[in-house]
């Protein structure tokens, strides 16, 4: 099993959170917001939520927000949904990200669910 590289070690989960919003936006995903769920939930810190125009699109977004943490050595522990396309969950343990086809978005509406968590601005960041 490979070992989280040295510089990534100390991330946190919030910095993983935006490593995945970041690598979202970069292929184009909508309406993109964290969630931070940590005083709610006993099971993760944050959500990530995205939206993608397609099937195909949300797989891209799966795709590339996993290529990008493990690019630098952070592995998902699971995903679901991704043969589907439309609602595709990546879970990190601290950080779990939910990429949904809009219209799937729309009806399960994480948002509303959750609507205690504290939304993250991710307006003003850019990691790389």
């Amino acid at each position: 099993m490979k070992k989280i590289q040295k510089k990534h070690l100390q991330k946190t989960s919030l910095e993983i959170a935006r490593l995945s919003a970041q690598a979202a936006l970069d292929k184009k995903a909508e309406d993109v917001m964290i969630l931070d769920v940590h005083t709610l939930s006993s099971f993760t810190d944050y959500f990530v939520i995205m939206s993608g125009r397609s099937t195909r699109h949300v797989q891209g977004l799966a795709d590339a927000v996993d290529a990008e943490l493990r690019q630098k050595k952070i592995k998902d522990s699971n995903t679901e949904g991704l043969n589907e396309g439309l609602w595709v969950l990546l879970d990190y343990n601290d950080v779990v990200v939910h990429i949904f086809y809009s219209e799937t978005r729309a009806f399960y509406d994480l948002e509303g669910l959750w609507h205690d968590a504290k939304r993250i601005d991710i307006k003003n960041f850019r990691q790389k």
